[in-house]
């Protein structure tokens, strides 16, 4: 009987303190899973620090571990993506290298790909203990916009910690988006889904790469990538300070015509100038982020360029 082949893929961005950790973990948990011939692909962001070298030797070493290492760092989600890119495998299952999420949740995402699920994703518990309560306050405040403005309904605390299966990968292959946000894209293409809870792990080594102008940065990509509803509110917000200064013409008319002293209203005039100023120039920030948005993706510029690779199959 032909095995079934599994990618993990694991995204690297200064992580030297954690990549031989995940390894040792990984092998355990494929020695219990003897059906499933697994490889892994680690991709390197742009580490600046001793990852790749680290990486390099340990391919050496193990023939089934490969890396892809970028020219310089894209960003997380488009490593992710040239992870899959390179994938041939039956299923990917794309892991952080921190090991937050623990890889013994593995088997579990194998299970539910063998009973016919093709995406089967992890999200967090509410209650997670190794978070600050202002890092719990900006996720669930992350994932709240999100659902309110985008057509993408996200789990609060959902992860990159999942499985596809080939006909997904497939699928996002063949997405042109320059910039994709995957977690979104995975809940956009539809097929039969499964999502399941996990409590994650405290940091192994290293600091996390998502601050609070991180987070700010993904919800605005989020929010654009999937839903016009930002552009509707500025309409909808132009439509009511509109309809709300009608309110003046009133006051307007009775004091012409019962002599009411009006004064300089210098101040009046200063606050209200400066008030419609800024709403305009909100609004057309709201739009030049789709114009700006537009404007990268015709430039038709690679999601990453690749540095150097032990990898010999063909990009997809």
């Amino acid at each position: 009987m032909t095995k079934r082949k599994a990618t993990i893929i694991i995204p690297v961005f200064n992580e030297e303190g954690n990549i031989i950790a995940i390894v040792e973990r990984l092998n355990k948990i494929f020695e219990n899973l003897p059906g499933i011939e697994f490889i892994i692909i680690f991709v390197d962001d742009g580490s600046t620090d001793q990852s790749l070298p680290i990486l390099m030797s340990l391919s050496e070493k193990n023939p089934t571990i490969f890396y892809l290492s970028l020219s310089k760092n894209f960003g997380k989600d488009n490593a992710l993506m040239a992870g899959i890119n390179f994938s041939d495998s039956d299923a990917v299952i794309t892991i952080d290298a921190d090991l937050q999420h623990p890889p013994e949740l593995i088997p579990e995402l194998i299970n539910w790909w063998e009973q016919g699920y093709d995406v089967v994703y992890a999200y967090r518990k509410d209650r997670n203990i190794h978070a600050s309560f202002f890092t719990r306050i900006r996720s669930q405040l992350f994932y709240y916009i999100i659902n309110k403005l985008s057509d993408v309904k996200l789990e609060n605390g959902i992860s990159d910690f999942k499985l596809m299966d080939k006909r997904v990968i497939e699928v996002i292959n063949k997405l042109p988006e320059d910039k994709p946000f995957l977690r979104g894209i995975i809940k956009w293409v539809g097929f039969k889904q499964m999502p399941i809870e996990y409590e994650p792990d405290e940091r192994n080594s290293g600091s996390t790469k998502y601050d609070f102008n991180t987070l700010i940065s993904l919800a605005t990509h989020g929010l654009t990538s999937f839903s016009t509803k930002p552009l509707s509110f500025a309409i909808y917000l132009g439509f009511f300070f509109s309809a709300l200064s009608l309110f003046y013409v009133p006051y307007v008319l009775l004091s012409f015509y019962f002599h009411w002293d009006r004064g300089p209203g210098w101040a009046s005039v200063i606050v209200t100038i400066a008030f419609f100023g800024g709403l305009q120039l909100m609004i057309m920030g709201i739009i030049g982020l789709y114009l700006g948005k537009t404007f990268i993706q015709g430039k038709g510029r690679p999601r990453y360029i690749i540095q150097t690779s032990n990898l010999n199959f063909k990009n997809k």
